[in-house]
């Protein structure tokens, strides 16, 4: 893929929406095109971040561990980024993300996307409401699986 190709698909998030397209270049540029099997893990629940990553084809799962084991909470497509919650938040991955069959993803580095951050102000109330929004959701849908569990 070239990387005008890259920095068009990073363009879909919001996050990067209203980002100078130089800017984006270089995001892409420093990423890491990566491809995981199905079952393959990007990251696993209690790992630090570091990176997140943009699915550019294929969908991962998001497990939680629980007192039954693992549990399916979540999954995404194409076009999305996970792992992003702990880097900006600075702490431990909260749930293990697997490939749920093949998966192409630019690896994007904490220190890179920082530095994007900075350089775009009005991207810090994007990523904040995009949180904020994903927050809600994971939240109900982890009390849906506690309610399942519970029947």
């Amino acid at each position: 893929m070239l990387l005008c190709d890259e920095v068009q698909l990073l363009r879909k998030l919001p996050y990067f929406a209203e980002v100078d397209t130089c800017k984006l270049k270089l995001l892409a540029f420093a990423s890491e095109r990566v491809t995981f099997k199905a079952g393959q893990r990007l990251f696993t629940e209690g790992d630090s971040g570091d990176s997140a990553y943009f699915i550019l084809s294929g969908s991962v799962d998001f497990l939680v561990n629980t007192s039954d084991g693992p549990v399916k909470v979540s999954e995404r497509g194409a076009n999305s980024i996970v792992g992003d919650i702990s880097i900006l938040c600075d702490g431990p991955r909260s749930s293990t993300v697997k490939a749920a069959g093949l998966v192409e993803a630019l690896k994007i580095n904490k220190d890179y996307l920082f530095r994007i951050m900075d350089d775009c102000p009005g991207m810090t109330m994007k990523v904040t409401r995009a949180l904020a929004e994903r927050l809600r959701l994971t939240s109900s849908e982890l009390d849906q699986v506690r309610a399942l569990q519970k029947a």
